[in-house]
């Protein structure tokens, strides 16, 4: 019965901190995208709804990797929070072991696990393929949205396009250069200092109208040069590779559904970069929800660890240990993608070094065996006692130095 109540109450007391550290890291991850969101809704013109939509969009790809994370610090902090006010104290007192912990921890963390899974294997191809429509969408209706000021654009098949300032909404374009390499037997320079866009064929096409601007022109064959000014220069990009329709387009791994996956796993003819990298994605599925019970573990062994700690002590406990689960996870997908071992180790070796550590300090700690630098402090100055030996004086010498 008090086996029972222990497990209702530390179930309950999980959600608190799961939920605001849910809404923390969410916020944390929409801030890397802050300035890429503002340059759309003010130099693009894009609606809030339409932004929130592409938002809502990428949620999921965010979420496999904040809901692990959000796991392994709700339990640390409830843990190290239920240390401090001294109730593992009182539970153990009451001859009731730390394993008493587990079924609560790890039903939290499998009700985590089941939705992780369900965000990855549904929810990221659905996101995925939305927010491309939707780019498709307002890429086909306002092209000025397609095009970058600013930045050297070869999207384009043989023509680099450069121009210094677009003007939302109205297609205006200032300081423009266009490289053009489509004739095998000649290079075409444009330089125009204004510029306007015109949809062309129910926006299939690009044509950029130019003024008051000058045509150079080598030809490769004759070895000569011409250079001509113009008041009115038109020049048409083909936008069907450039800006193509979703359901005409091949799915990268992260689009495909599971058994997409499979069917490509299973058809593949040779193991090249893109058959690892939709390998490392079918693992990968998997893999991160799992990481709710593998980091549930850690924590529980981590939280019950020290008797008093401030709630910072264990923020920072949990990003450095998930920042080496985020760097393992990365090191496996960079080594995985090249084929250097399989994406199987890459993909679940975090889980299993995460879930190995946690085994052995909850083993350790259910046997009232301390850990250096938990139960107490560690004395680092004793570790240096020995690399002392006797001088020539009678006293202790540093036998590190010559």
């Amino acid at each position: 019965m008090a086996a029972r109540i222990l497990s209702r109450y530390v179930f309950k007391q999980l959600w608190a901190p799961f939920g605001v550290n849910l809404f923390f890291f969410t916020f944390i991850f929409l801030m890397t995208q802050l300035l890429q969101l503002t340059n759309l809704i003010v130099n693009h013109q894009l609606g809030v709804f339409l932004v929130g939509r592409l938002i809502l969009y990428s949620m999921p790809f965010f979420l496999q990797f904040i809901i692990p994370m959000s796991v392994m610090m709700a339990i640390l902090l409830t843990l190290m929070r239920m240390s401090s006010d001294n109730e593992i104290l009182a539970m153990k007192a009451a001859g009731m072991s730390v394993t008493r912990l587990l079924p609560p921890v790890f039903t939290f963390a499998l009700i985590a696990c089941l939705a992780t899974a369900v965000i990855a294997i549904w929810g990221l191809p659905q996101g995925r393929m939305a927010a491309r429509r939707l780019i498709y969408q307002v890429a086909s209706t306002n092209l000025d949205a397609a095009i970058k000021p600013r930045v050297f654009i070869d999207s384009f098949e043989k023509v680099v396009l450069y121009i210094n300032q677009v003007t939302p909404g109205s297609g205006v374009l200032k300081d423009i250069f266009i490289e053009d390499r489509r004739r095998d037997d000649a290079v075409t320079t444009v330089v125009a200092p204004r510029g306007i866009l015109i949809d062309d064929t129910g926006g299939h096409a690009i044509v950029i109208r130019l003024f008051d601007g000058q045509i150079h022109q080598v030809d490769m064959e004759q070895q000569m040069a011409t250079a001509v000014s113009f008041q009115t220069y038109d020049v048409r990009l083909d936008l069907k590779d450039h800006l193509r329709d979703p359901a005409q387009c091949p799915k990268d791994e992260e689009e495909m559904s599971l058994s997409e996956l499979r069917s490509y796993l299973q058809n593949a003819t040779k193991k090249d970069a893109q058959y690892y990298l939709t390998l490392m994605e079918w693992h990968k599925k998997f893999a991160l929800p799992s990481a709710c019970l593998a980091l549930a573990l850690v924590s529980t062994a981590l939280g019950i660890q020290t008797k008093k700690s401030k709630p910072s002590h264990a923020i920072g406990l949990g990003l450095g240990f998930f920042l080496l689960y985020y760097l393992m996870l990365s090191a496996g997908w960079v080594f995985g993608e090249a084929g250097l071992y399989p994406p199987l180790i890459g993909m679940w070796l975090p889980n299993a070094v995460s879930a190995g550590i946690g085994g052995v300090l909850l083993y350790r700690k259910a046997k009232e065996k301390p850990l250096p630098g938990f139960g107490g402090r560690l004395k680092v100055t004793g570790l240096f006692k020995f690399f002392k030996r006797p001088d020539s004086s009678g006293g202790r010498g540093n036998c590190l130095k010559p």
